[in-house]
């Protein structure tokens, strides 16, 4: 099998890392471990919100909605996501939070890929 190809599903795979699929977290020498890159199948069931806020994000994001209603809270205003192919990008600075309007499906990328971001669980409100 050649170590630079990696065919899995996104469900199945991030189940097993907080919906996690590419990013510096996978193992060295993985195809999925990147420093340039992270991205993120993420299924949030209705009433789901970010245990915490981003702060001091280094990052810039795009989070795509697959299905459902997302809302992306900003400190300046809220995004609502409410249409398949919705979107939002911010950039770096900009602290953000989130909440599952209902049950959610959403495609995150974020660059670059760096250590420090990881919170609790989400939790259901």
């Amino acid at each position: 099998m050649d170590d630079r190809v990696y065919v899995g599903n996104a469900a199945v795979d991030g189940a097993t890392d907080a919906g996690w699929l590419l990013g510096h977290f996978k193992p060295l020498g993985d195809v999925r471990h990147s420093t340039e890159v992270e991205v993120k199948w993420g299924v949030h069931p209705a009433g789901e919100t970010r245990s915490q806020w981003a702060t001091g994000e280094r990052r810039t994001a795009l989070l795509v909605l697959i299905s459902g209603a997302f809302r992306i809270e900003l400190r300046d205003r809220t995004v609502v996501l409410r249409a398949p192919g919705d979107y939002v990008v911010w950039g770096r600075g900009v602290d953000h939070s989130w909440y599952a309007e209902r049950e959610s499906v959403v495609l995150t990328v974020r660059w670059p890929s760096v250590p420090g971001y990881r919170v609790d669980p989400p939790v259901l409100r």
